[in-house]
């Protein structure tokens, strides 16, 4: 393990399973850090991540820019720059972009032996 230093925008896109519009990238992995993953997500307009769980593993998020919906459970939410996202273990969430520019949020995961996703639509 060793210190790293890279911009976001160098460290490569991928699209997100079972998604439209929608890409991840892993700015710090499972290899470089003992405890968690730093995730950045993108959502561009119209993009959409289906309803999903993932059964072990909590998420902590941090919207950088843009304005999408969130569900959590059977609760939606209305969010943007600034406001942060708890999602415990196994509740069921989705993500929309509804407006014109793209979402672009921080996700750190717990490192786990196993990541699990179960699509629930």
């Amino acid at each position: 393990m060793k210190a790293k230093v890279i911009h976001a925008d160098k460290v490569r896109r991928v699209p997100v399973d079972d998604a439209e519009g929608a890409f991840i990238q892993v700015l710090i992995g499972p290899e470089e850090a003992p405890n968690f993953v730093l995730r950045r997500f993108t959502l561009l307009p119209g993009g959409r991540i289906k309803k999903h769980r993932h059964p072990d593993v909590e998420h902590e998020q941090y919207v950088l820019a843009g304005r999408m919906r969130i569900g959590l459970g059977d609760a939606v939410y209305e969010i943007g720059p600034g406001d942060v996202v708890f999602i415990p273990p196994g509740v069921a969430h989705w993500y929309e972009n509804v407006g014109e520019d793209p979402v672009l949020f921080l996700c750190v995961v717990p490192k786990t032996e196993e990541y699990r996703t179960e699509w629930l639509e």
